[in-house]
């Protein structure tokens, strides 16, 4: 059972109790007959090989309020897409997969790349863009749900709770971020929250003063988390982090968006597991090295367009404040595993830590040295500017492809 406090800066809706999938299936089935609802999920083809997908399709399968499902299909060649296209036939509900890899969507990209509008690096953030494009350009849906593939726990509850906020049309709330408890196997998870951004946030609280932004993230149970839902007409105006920033960078930018009474965070499952990045302390170009770099740069960005400047003598400064909170924080997570009979490895967490401690500076670094990169992909409105026959375009690449 949860509890139902209130941080004051986002609402929280809680689990307070067991309400059943189909309940909260009935609502949505009406909230649906006026405002259509539609799922994206930015997949990789490995992902349909591994052993969450399928499970996932099988729920999806028995969700009566979904409209359309949108799949981002990443890695694939021909034969793996028509494989995909197969692997998802099963789901009753109008259903779309964009092959990414393909010679289509390839002429589209290299059309924006020519007009200087286009994602520059592969990845998650590209995949979403390109089927958050897609959303708007062929499909009747006033509510957007997306979740990755890679989710072991799933079950159709899940993404219920995660639509409601959005989907019902007597709350005010624009956008809905999921949260929940990363234990699984008898042991925490959820590393680079806990052990990053928590005491991060914190620190930069101590050396930059107080910052509403700062306020704003650390009102977040998960700010990591994948999985959101959005009112449609958030989409135009998006701009999308194209890093591991993806889920800090949304959250920024619906805040500068939107005001924070039409943001909430919702519970929305009692165990989550998923595929686990390796830390990577070898490689700061992969793993959770490469997030941690990514997420703390794209903070940096945020509270440098707010007004706040850095220097390397600010940057070591952040470093210390937080090594000395993250290393506090290890005996109130050791404490935690305890009580609840769980593993805790102090030595790994503290080591993860002063990896971490040395990515903040790596993060700074790269915040002061390439003040010129595009840390976002540009939005929707402006695409359409520059190339107004784009959404027609990427509406017969995608049905092309899918005949």
């Amino acid at each position: 059972m949860a509890d139902f406090h209130q941080n004051g800066v986002i609402a929280t809706l809680h689990k307070l109790s067991e309400r059943s999938v189909e309940s909260l299936e009935a609502d949505l089935v009406e909230f649906s007959k006026k405002r259509p609802m539609t799922l994206v999920l930015p997949s990789l083809f490995s992902e349909l090989e591994g052993p969450a997908l399928k499970d996932i399709v099988d729920q999806l399968k028995d969700v009566p309020y979904l409209d359309n499902i949108v799949i981002g299909l990443d890695q694939a060649n021909e034969e793996q897409f028509e494989y995909a296209k197969e692997f998802f036939s099963v789901l009753p509900q109008n259903h779309k997969v964009i092959w990414n890899d393909g010679p289509n969507m390839r002429a589209i990209h290299e059309k924006l790349v020519q007009t200087g509008v286009a994602p520059e690096a592969p990845g998650k953030g590209k995949n979403v863009w390109y089927c958050f494009g897609y959303v708007q350009a062929a499909l009747k849906t006033e509510v957007i749900g997306l979740h990755d593939c890679d989710v072991l726990t799933y079950d159709r509850g899940m993404m219920a709770r995660l639509m409601y906020p959005v989907a019902n049309p007597n709350f005010r709330y624009v956008f809905a971020k999921g949260y929940y408890p990363r234990v699984a196997e008898g042991k925490m998870n959820g590393r680079v929250t806990r052990l990053l951004v928590t005491p991060l946030i914190h620190a930069l609280r101590r050396v930059c003063g107080f910052d509403p932004y700062l306020n704003y993230l650390n009102g977040f149970r998960y700010p990591l988390a994948g999985e959101f839902a959005m009112d449609v007409d958030v989409l135009p105006d998006l701009r999308i982090p194209s890093d591991w920033g993806l889920e800090i960078g949304i959250l920024s930018e619906i805040r500068k968006n939107y005001s924070t009474r039409a943001i909430c965070q919702v519970d929305i499952s009692d165990a989550y597991d998923h595929k686990h990045q390796p830390v990577s302390e070898e490689n700061k170009d992969a793993g959770l090295s490469k997030m941690s770099i990514d997420i703390t740069t794209s903070i940096l960005r945020k509270l440098a367009v707010s007004g706040h400047t850095f220097s390397n003598a600010k940057i070591r400064t952040i470093k210390a404040t937080y090594f000395r909170k993250a290393l506090d924080m290890v005996e109130m997570y050791k404490n935690d595993a305890m009580m609840n009979g769980l593993d805790y490895d102090v030595h790994r967490e503290e080591k993860t830590i002063e990896l971490f401690a040395n990515n903040i500076m790596e993060a700074g670094d790269k915040f002061m040295v390439q003040m010129e990169d595009r840390p976002f992909i540009p939005r929707w409105n402006r695409v359409s500017y520059a190339l107004p026959d784009i959404m027609q375009d990427l509406r017969d690449a995608v049905a092309e492809d899918n005949a």
